[in-house]
């Protein structure tokens, strides 16, 4: 992802992955992001074990538990967790995008 472009700015993304890399690829797609993009993120509630077991001994859910309070602390996005299937974030970059400032 590093060799990635930033620009043009990406309007959508969706991170599924390995799991303890997550806030990696959250920073570096949020850098690329314009104002008002998306990202989508995949298996933020690993089958319900984030509320199961807040002491996680797996390291996938140790890193998850760890991406998710990264997310909600995260100043630049709106976001909500939506219980869809195994579980989805859905951030939205803050900031005036380019189609609202041109108004």
């Amino acid at each position: 992802m590093r060799a990635m472009p930033v620009e043009p700015p990406l309007d959508l993304a969706f991170i599924d992955a390995d799991k303890p890399n997550y806030p990696v690829y959250w920073e570096e797609i949020l850098r690329r992001l314009r104002p008002g993009g998306a990202i989508l993120v995949d298996n933020v509630l690993w089958g319900g074990r984030v509320v199961d077991q807040p002491q996680a001994s797996d390291e996938n859910l140790a890193a998850i538990l760890r991406f998710n309070d990264m997310v909600a602390a995260d100043e630049r996005v709106d976001r909500v967790m939506l219980p869809i299937s195994d579980g989805l974030t859905l951030a939205r970059k803050r900031g005036e995008s380019p189609a609202r400032a041109a108004r």
